[in-house]
């Protein structure tokens, strides 16, 4: 017997079924350690510049390969969880981008960590994309966007990991070194699988499409393009690229930015991103609660109007350090983690069943594709201009064309997900 609503709103957590709260634990630990294989790399970025005497734009280019070529492993991943059920794919992803991470430990050349980089990029893609939709399918209609988006804070606790492992192995270790244990780290999500395997069921919704397409003798990968679909998939995709283009170019770059630009130590560093990262989660959990409470696209429009108006405070007043520079980094990253929060919802309800998985995998992962290319011209475009400016031109753009695109789509808020076409 489900509590009542104003009840099961404030005890949502405790409310859950064994099925809908297996399946939270496993995407958030699985979002969460995807967050610290990525976000190990924005770590690194100095000391590859210092080792291997690349440039600012080659150095945005190995960040930008993950990316890119997540936008690939987003659709495949998504197109085989619909094929092949949303737990098994997902453990695939999660070892894959596993492996690849640990192997990028073992490059010594620009164009070996460029190749591991990419591999590693079609597993963390199909990460979010099999996750968000096994989430969105396990739980029911009210608790979607508080679900959805608390998944999405294990980025946080995962780009903190980072944040600390840095601090720890460039403190203890040799920089030679430390950079390639940055790496070798990336291993831990592997055990996840274990827990996937034994605790997490297919959605029942899931297994009631697959079943009537099955008996129909077809599968429909393609219908995201059909008329009927079009639309939604195309905005979906601009809404997805203006919010990782914009994340992409603020969070591959503040490490480099606050050593070189702001004149932090490692250590400062640390602390500072520390702060950043607390922003990041308590943003994710405030955007969750507020895409049930006010909608959707509200939600969306007002963290992306935010996060703009963050990133140029954050680049342009003149803090070098002390309180107020701290100060700045919580709303940075509250926002514009918070952002995401609403989109893993969003996308479940706007794409019918049969195609939810390749649908959802293919916008939000194009979008990160294409956002991808941010970075390396950030990058490239901070040989030309102040770093800092670079970052915020980028950024902001990125939350303009995000608020274009929620502003055609429709509202989705309280949707029930129905089995079949």
């Amino acid at each position: 017997m489900s509590l009542p609503k104003h009840k099961a709103d404030g005890l949502w957590l405790t409310s859950l079924s064994a099925p809908e709260r297996s399946t939270l634990i496993a995407t958030f630990g699985g979002w969460a350690l995807d967050g610290m294989d990525v976000m190990v790399y924005s770590f690194v970025i100095p000391s590859l510049i210092a080792a291997w005497h690349i440039s600012k734009g080659q150095a945005g280019m190995l960040g930008t390969a993950a990316l890119l070529i997540s936008a690939v492993g987003g659709w495949l991943a998504g197109l085989l969880a619909d094929r092949f059920g949303r737990t098994r794919v997902l453990q695939w992803t999660i070892l894959w981008f596993a492996t690849f991470t640990f192997l990028s430990g073992f490059a010594n050349s620009f164009w070996q960590l460029l190749l591991t980089r990419g591999l590693q990029g079609l597993g963390f893609g199909g990460e979010w994309a099999v996750g968000s939709v096994l989430m969105g399918e396990a739980i029911r209609a009210e608790h979607r966007g508080k679900a959805v988006g608390t998944v999405q804070s294990g980025w946080a606790l995962g780009w903190g990991a980072a944040a600390i492992f840095s601090v720890v192995l460039f403190t203890w270790l040799p920089a030679d070194l430390a950079w390639r244990a940055m790496f070798w780290i990336g291993i831990l999500p592997a055990l996840l699988v274990f827990y996937i395997r034994r605790w997490v069921p297919e959605p029942e919704i899931y297994t009631a499409t697959r079943s009537r397409i099955a008996d129909k003798g077809r599968l429909q990968f393609l219908h995201i393009f059909s008329p009927g679909l079009l639309r939604i998939t195309m905005l979906a995709s601009l809404l997805s690229v203006g919010a990782q283009g914009g994340y992409y170019a603020i969070t591959t770059w503040l490490p480099t930015y606050l050593k070189t630009v702001r004149h932090l130590s490692i250590l400062n560093t640390g602390g500072y991103m520390i702060v950043i990262i607390a922003g990041s989660f308590c943003g994710y959990l405030v955007g969750a609660y507020l895409t049930d409470a006010i909608g959707r696209r509200r939600s969306l429009i007002l963290f992306a109007v935010c996060c703009a108006l963050s990133v140029l405070a954050y680049t342009f007043l003149p803090f070098n350090n002390g309180p107020a520079m701290m100060m700045l980094g919580f709303p940075l990253g509250f926002f514009a983690s918070g952002s995401f929060s609403p989109v893993g919802a969003f996308f479940t309800e706007l794409f019918p069943s049969n195609v939810r998985g390749s649908g959802q995998g293919f916008s939000y992962n194009i979008g990160r594709g294409i956002g991808a290319l941010f970075p390396a011209l950030v990058g490239y475009l901070g040989n030309r201009l102040s770093l800092g400016r670079a970052i915020a031109i980028f950024a902001v753009a990125a939350y303009i064309i995000m608020i274009f695109a929620v502003l055609l789509l429709p509202e989705t808020q309280g949707k029930q997900l129905q089995a079949g076409e």
